[in-house]
């Protein structure tokens, strides 16, 4: 007892160091259930990541006319026109194969009309890039042999509106025109009444 007694005061450091040395080393491990809520927050940005990107890297595009099951389809960025009609099924037999390019490349929101062979027509009356009735341009659409077809466009601009096209998406105004290399005021005025948009 006198031995206790006399050494306790010792016995209180001892202790101190003990907890603080143990206490401090548990208090910087998380605990099962703060690894876990760790670990979900890691999966779940890495997810939401995943299908943001995949979002971005795809483009709905609305293929009719001519093909076995016409409808609006989702396919990857950098896609082709020939990738869009695998996915409607392949062309039909009445098919005209050489109304479209099948080598262009797809674009967000973009229309492509499969005409019957021997109509200038597609299935909702418009030509495939041309136009429509009325004989406007489909700007959006047309090839840079069809642009050439409005007044004072050459082939070195009509190569940058699909040069622009294709590297920044659909033109949504006539006035975005006015962003490609070469287009200017003078020129939109020229071109504004014979083109259509989208």
């Amino acid at each position: 007892m006198f031995f206790i007694k006399k050494y306790a005061w010792l016995l209180v450091p001892v202790l101190l160091l003990v907890w603080i040395v143990y206490g401090v080393d548990e208090k910087d491990k998380p605990t099962d259930q703060q690894g876990l809520s760790l670990k979900t927050e890691e999966f779940s940005t890495d997810s939401e990541t995943t299908k943001r990107s995949e979002v971005q890297n795809q483009v709905m595009v609305d293929i009719k006319g001519e093909v076995a099951t016409p409808g609006v389809y989702k396919t990857p960025l950098n896609s082709r026109v020939a990738d869009v009609i695998d996915l409607a099924g392949g062309l039909t037999e009445q098919a005209d194969h050489t109304s479209v390019n099948m080598a262009q490349k797809v674009q967000d929101e973009m229309m492509i009309i499969i005409t019957a062979k021997g109509k200038t027509g597609g299935a909702d009356g418009q030509h495939n890039s041309e136009g429509n009735e009325n004989g406007k341009i489909r700007i959006n659409y047309a090839s840079e042999t069809e642009i050439q077809n409005l007044e004072g466009i050459g082939p070195s601009k009509a190569k940058a509106i699909v040069k622009y096209r294709e590297e920044n998406g659909l033109f949504r105004t006539p006035e975005d025109l006015l962003e490609v290399g070469g287009i200017g005021e003078k020129t939109l005025d020229n071109i504004s009444d014979a083109i259509q948009l989208p």
